[in-house]
């Protein structure tokens, strides 16, 4: 019947809209007008039943009346960490060498630049089993503290060249006009420097026996590579709707780019740096081994290794422990890189 209080249009047409239950009743006919009916109460029925089914609170979509929630890149990224064998082996290595670079002193209770060439290249024995080098050094001491240079080195680089690459990619690629051409241009021109003729040339003028002159100079190289991963991750995330809605919600640039974009942009640096990390492991070793750079008195990999070279028929052990430990420690960075890798980038699982 018809509401008193509800006054109809033209026609029988109710301008406010049909009541819930009252305005539509089945026909009794089997009709599409049935079907439809039929459909919306069996769908009102799911949506409460409560916990347990349905698409409410503790159906299809987990809430938080159900104990569940949905995770963010971040939480999910780290539940396939905690799972990833990989992941868990490349960490207890890479804590391990982070500890002895700190505390060397734990597992190596000698002194490196202590010497006896009267022990020059003898092998194992007790108290001493890297054997010595042609120094007469032992060499187990050497390499233990060998691991604060290197990890000294890679780290410093990496944040040093993740910070400035990804500041500049990410201006460039979220304002973009000239400073994105002049960006990619100088880019192209660091990445057309050969890496070994560079420190060559770079460190041979360099006097300092430190470590920072060869992590300014990885630092001088590397930022390009980072810097180009950068400014593409922010230029497909400020294409984002939630970008534009922001824009049109009156957010400055500041606030956009912290809150909304560089959040969503920072995952592949992440990734890169990381592996990227165990490659300047590795050009620190081969700069020290051509003898650009690090250098005695300072203790290094690739200083051990460069010794090592010309005795390797008579005293293999020299060159063996040293080398051993500067390729599982590229390893173990290398192995975190990809596990990250494959956390934090959906379309590898």
């Amino acid at each position: 019947m018809p509401d008193p209080e509800r006054p109809e249009g033209p026609g029988g047409y109710d301008p406010v809209g049909p009541r819930p239950r009252e305005a539509v009743s089945p026909t009794g006919q089997g009709g599409p007008m049935d079907l439809a009916i039929e459909a919306a109460e069996s769908v009102e029925g799911i949506e409460k039943t409560g916990p347990g089914g349905g698409i409410g609170p503790g159906g299809l979509y987990p809430s938080a009346a159900s104990g569940g929630r949905a995770r963010s890149l971040w939480s999910d990224a780290w539940h396939q960490l905690r799972r990833n064998p990989v992941f868990i082996i490349s960490s207890l290595m890479i804590l391990f060498l982070v500890i002895i670079s700190i505390w060397p002193q734990l597992i190596a209770s000698g002194d490196p630049l202590q010497c006896d060439l009267s022990k020059s290249q003898q092998g194992s024995s007790p108290g001493h089993p890297f054997g010595y080098d042609t120094q007469g050094c032992d060499v187990y001491t050497r390499t233990v503290y060998g691991a604060r240079a290197s990890i000294t080195v890679g780290v410093c680089a990496t944040l040093g060249a993740a910070l400035l690459g990804s500041l500049l990619g990410g201006l460039a690629g979220f304002f973009g006009g000239w400073g994105d051409a002049l960006l990619s241009r100088v880019a192209d021109i660091f990445f057309g420097i050969p890496v070994v003729l560079g420190g060559l040339v770079f460190l041979s003028v360099v006097t300092s026996t430190t470590v920072w002159p060869v992590v300014g100079f990885i630092v001088l190289l590397g930022w390009p590579q980072i810097a180009r991963i950068g400014r593409g991750s922010v230029i497909t995330a400020k294409q984002n709707d939630y970008v534009q809605a922001a824009r049109a919600l009156g957010a400055g640039n500041g606030r956009m780019m912290l809150r909304h974009v560089a959040p969503n942009a920072v995952a592949p640096v992440i990734v890169v740096a990381t592996i990227a990390l165990g490659t300047y492991i590795a050009l620190e070793a081969t700069l020290s081994f051509l003898g650009v750079g690090l250098r005695p008195p300072t203790v290094s990999w690739g200083i051990d290794i460069s010794n090592a070279a010309s005795q390797i028929r008579n005293a293999p052990h020299m060159l063996l422990w040293p080398a051993g430990a500067l390729s599982l420690t590229v390893l173990a960075f290398i192995m975190l890189g990809d596990a990250v890798r494959d956390a934090l980038d959906p379309k590898l699982r």
